[in-house]
């Protein structure tokens, strides 16, 4: 084993789980729910077990607001120390710390109250009204009046975290640390939703947005000749295919594969997001045949680019669509690099399919017991407008055929499995909505990029993981260059769901 790959497989085991993303302890997130009942009035004053304290950080934190523009030295100096504190500081001491954030440093309120009174209390001719045309002295300077008011009601209305944002953004290492406070925001506004924390999550995501502009991203293919320390972690953020060895990292990594990489230059080392591309004759049906297949073919005979997997390294980063850019850009890449390439598809996992699918049949379990239970009462048969039959007549008499004779073969059941699944699948994907785009995030993701819905395929992941999100069942979405536009639109303005006629099908045998 060379010593690259020694270096890469011993970096792996020692940040843990390949698909745990925060490897680093300091940076990791807890996921566990704080007791609402624990005492928290003296928190401020207790150190971690590093001895530091949210007291300490909150006054890095003062000190770095406070500091006027132009004093550079000592402001990088408080942020530098506030950096440091935030990320050795437990779950508690950063909620804390985030709530005073949101809280002591929000809007100044009176400020803009007495700006808004003394703007109502200036009255503007009715010719500068009018058309905003002056015609003497007297009204420009009305207007110059106005124009100033206006400009520091502007400013009154950011909060006074904007400033303390903008400077650890251009601190070394802050955007990083932007990104690691916003996920920890995430992590409370899931346990607690306070308005303060909403509003601080609000405005840091529009600063992230224009941060991360496609323009001051970098795209980079990832190669086997990358640096130890970027392949180390490509292993460990991979999201939804874990890399399960060397060969496998290099495999993807090879002939016939590509993997491409957003990079920010105030994060170096590290993708934001990256893509994994196989390079196939067809569109694959299963994952297996994408991470089997061996050899793979010559690049030149190559028609279908397969988007296999996506992965976000940053929680933080979370709603802001990176991943759209990237895929236009890796799309332009391949369309060069490999010209013979005419099809663009994904082989793509259903996340929430069987979630969706027991959450139903539970509340359809329930609606049959209290129908039972009426009729008991009323001595005569009952019908709930709301109960609905999920699988139809014929596939019923199928599965119950399967049990009452005893089949234990996995293909037997699998077979009688497959058409209620497969249709109920097409449902949940092509049907089921949440504030009128598709209920799937995978789905809504490719959907609101402009890709149609083009196929799905039974036992195409055949992993644990895999039966457990969506019984095996996997979908290719596909980019029609030439309609990637319209059909984005179409589904953002509309929530309209393009899918192939095969797929449309499944919903016509209802």
């Amino acid at each position: 084993m060379s010593k690259k790959s020694l270096a890469i497989l011993m970096r792996a085991r020692m940040r843990g789980a390949p698909n745990e993303p925060h490897g680093h302890r300091p940076q990791q997130i807890s996921r566990s729910a704080p007791n609402p009942s624990r005492d928290r009035s003296h928190s401020s004053n207790l150190a971690d077990s590093n001895g530091i304290s949210a007291k300490d950080v909150k006054e890095w934190m003062q000190a770095s607001i406070s500091i006027p523009a132009g004093s550079r030295d000592p402001a990088d100096a408080y942020l530098e120390e506030f950096s440091q504190g935030y990320l050795m500081l437990s779950q508690e001491g950063r909620r804390e710390l985030l709530l005073a954030l949101s809280r002591d440093y929000d809007v100044n309120r009176a400020r803009v109250r007495e700006l808004m009174r003394q703007y109502l209390s200036v009255e503007l001719s009715h010719h500068a009204a009018d058309d905003q045309q002056s015609s003497g002295l007297d009204d420009d300077g009305a207007l110059s009046t106005f124009y100033r008011m206006e400009r520091n009601l502007r400013d009154a209305l950011k909060p006074m975290y904007a400033e303390f944002f903008e400077r650890l953004n251009a601190h070394p290492g802050g955007l990083k640390l932007l990104a690691i406070l916003r996920a920890d925001l995430l992590v409370f506004l899931g346990e607690e939703n306070l308005p303060s924390l909403r509003a601080l999550d609000s405005y840091l995501k529009e600063k992230l947005i224009t941060w991360l502009s496609p323009a001051a991203l970098e795209l980079h293919q990832i190669t086997w000749d990358d640096s130890a320390s970027l392949l180390e972690k490509i292993v460990a953020y991979e999201a939804v295919h874990p890399i399960r060895n060397l060969i496998d990292l290099k495999r993807r990594l090879s002939v016939g594969r590509r993997c491409f990489g957003y990079f920010h230059p105030a994060i170096p080392g590290e993708p934001l997001i990256f893509i994994e591309v196989a390079l196939l004759k067809d569109v694959a049906c299963s994952i297996q045949e994408v991470l089997w297949d061996d050899p793979p073919i010559p690049e030149c005979e190559a028609r279908c680019a397969l988007f296999y997997s996506i992965s976000s390294t940053q929680p933080g980063l979370s709603g802001i669509n990176l991943g759209k850019f990237l895929l236009k850009r890796v799309i332009d890449m391949l369309r060069k690099d490999v010209p013979s390439i005419a099809i663009f598809s994904t082989l793509s996992p259903i996340p929430g399919f069987m979630q969706w699918l027991l959450s139903k049949l539970a509340s359809q379990i329930k609606l049959a017991e209290a129908e039972t239970e009426e009729a008991k009462l009323l001595e005569m048969g009952s019908g709930s407008a709301f109960r609905e039959s999920l699988l139809l007549q014929d596939e019923e008499k199928i599965i119950l055929e399967s049990f009452t004779e005893n089949v234990t073969g996995k293909s037997a059941l699998s077979a009688a499995l497959k058409p209620p699944l497969m249709r109920l699948c097409a449902r949940y994907l092509l049907k089921e909505k949440k504030r009128g785009k598709a209920l799937d995030a995978v789905a809504n993701f490719h959907l609101q990029n402009g890709a149609i819905v083009e196929r799905i395929n039974w036992m195409a992941d055949q992993s644990e993981k895999g039966i457990q999100q969506s019984g095996g069942i996997m979908v290719n979405y596909v980019y029609r260059l030439e309609e990637i536009d319209k059909n984005a639109q179409s589904y953002l303005s509309t929530g309209h769901i393009h899918a192939s006629p095969r797929l449309c099908q499944y919903l016509e045998d209802t």
